[in-house]
């Protein structure tokens, strides 16, 4: 076998020849196996327990389906109806009518079994065998949030929860309600002063969220923040627009896309001013201007890294993924809740009367406190059906870790397992007939007995032992707004 380079010829052994053979040939081998035989083998295991959904497609799986019935469903008229499960996930709405409330789809060649039956959903997030775990995160995701609390399983991540649980408990909260009340009412202060003009409340929802995450969390102010959010929603933005394309990873090692580029850009930039803010709060504990290095989250990751016990300590990356991600879910979510729920009183006034009549009642214009905060119970209602009809999280992923049994079901290992709360919180046989009305009342006994035979169906932030550690900090910071 020759090859020419100019005017030569170089021979190749023959050993050379047959170990490139070789290689080509293993090479075709793992592709046919990843992107067909696999596929193929997972579709029919499903198919025989009568597990349906839409064929797999060569490389892309199902993925330019979902982007073209969606670019189809946004494209339609909108109206204040509150039906945006048929919007935001017209794929599922659609395909749990075809192939029935559990259904199988591809994400390239990787399965994802959508699961809208509230009692696999139960088993799969109490997870009480350990069966089911976080889905290896890579690309954007990995960019976004690195591999912390949200991310991580195993030791690591009860490590990493029982921090954020000291941070986040009762007392802490109780703690961080002053910061909340002074950042509403500068931000109060702020669309007093627009006189009458039009307001966009969503980013100044996202000013106030951030400031108080910056001031409860991180002993700041939105200013030395700033930068951190402003490229933590650049990235978010590049994380949405490539969600649907499959990644293919020995290519994207050798040929990076514009986007690619950009967000490895975004994540330096992210972690680097990340660590000026740790570096400072280390610097000031040195100097002795801090009790230690501080009782906020910031304060007890810093203990945490700078720990003795190896077993309790964490890493540098560990400290800056958790900030990162308190950083961006913190303010996402809760901005996402306060902007909907104000859009849902300013559609029914009867309930912002009622609101307004028990703040009155509770408060009178003093400024609020944890005792009376906790009996707020219309606003509680409110909030509730804010966080159902537009729940900040979409849905809830998960992965096999190795074959399991799943109510009737026997999974293979390593498929995801989808969980849209979206579809749950929109479905009329959980909600009744009303599902799309806004009817704070639904809460009026709880959330253990607001659907049909009290079937656990209101997932806002998850279940089991990886409920979402600060919904209480948003809930609470909604009701100091």
């Amino acid at each position: 076998m020759t090859s020419w380079f100019g005017d030569s010829v170089i021979a190749l052994p023959r050993y050379l020849c047959l170990q490139l053979i070789l290689f080509a040939f293993l090479a075709v081998i793992k592709v046919f196996h990843k992107l067909w035989w696999t596929p193929t083998r997972i579709q029919k295991s499903m198919a025989t327990q009568g597990i349906k959904g839409p064929s797999y497609r060569l490389v892309h799986g199902n993925t330019k389906q979902i982007s073209e019935m969606k670019m189809e469903a946004m494209s339609r008229p909108k109206s204040l109806s509150h039906d945006i499960f048929s919007h935001v996930q017209p794929h599922i709405q659609s395909w749990t009518k075809i192939y029935g409330k559990n259904y199988l789809q591809w994400h390239g060649s990787k399965a994802q079994l959508v699961i809208t039956e509230a009692e696999l959903c139960k088993e799969i997030l109490t997870n009480k065998d350990g069966a089911f775990q976080k889905t290896e995160t890579q690309g954007y995701v990995k960019r976004l949030l690195g591999n912390g609390l949200t991310r991580s399983s195993g030791e690591k991540w009860a490590k990493l929860r029982k921090l954020a649980n000291h941070a986040f408990h009762g007392e802490s909260l109780k703690g961080m309600i002053p910061a909340m009340i002074a950042s509403g009412e500068t931000m109060m202060q702020r669309l007093k002063n627009h006189e009458g003009k039009e307001i966009e409340v969503y980013d100044e929802f996202r000013f106030f969220t951030s400031e108080v995450i910056s001031r409860t969390a991180f002993g700041s102010s939105y200013l030395e923040g700033k930068n951190i959010f402003e490229m933590l929603m650049k990235l978010s933005f590049l994380t949405f627009k490539n969600a649907l394309k499959p990644r293919f990873p020995g290519i994207s090692k050798f040929i990076k896309t514009r986007d690619e580029v950009e967000s490895a850009k975004l994540e330096k930039g992210i972690r680097d001013n990340i660590m000026k803010v740790i570096k400072k709060r280390e610097q000031k504990a040195v100097n002795g201007e801090e009790d230690g290095f501080g009782s906020d989250f910031l304060g007890l990751l810093l203990k945490a890294h700078h720990d003795t016990n190896e077993k309790q300590r964490i890493s540098v990356d560990d400290l800056v993924d958790e900030c990162k991600t308190f950083y961006f879910a913190g303010q996402e979510t809760t901005n996402s809740l306060l902007a909907w729920t104000v859009f849902l009183l300013a559609l029914h006034t009867d309930w912002q009367d009622e609101a307004r009549k028990e703040v009155l009642q509770l408060f009178g214009k003093q400024t609020p406190n944890p005792d009376g905060i906790a009996k707020l119970k219309t606003m509680s209602m409110i909030i509730n059906e804010s966080l159902r009809l537009y729940p900040p999280v979409l849905s809830f992923e998960r992965r096999a870790e190795r074959e399991v049994r799943l109510g009737k079901l026997i999974v293979p290992a390593n498929v995801e397992l989808q969980i849209p709360n979206l579809a749950f919180h929109h479905d009329a046989q959980y909600w009744g007939q009303d599902v799309d009305l806004f009817k704070p009342e639904r809460f009026s006994e709880g959330v253990a007995k607001a659907t049909k035979d009290n079937i656990v169906a209101f997932l806002p932030f998850g279940m089991g032992p990886r409920t979402c550690v600060g919904f209480n900090f948003a809930t609470i910071e909604d009701f100091t707004t």
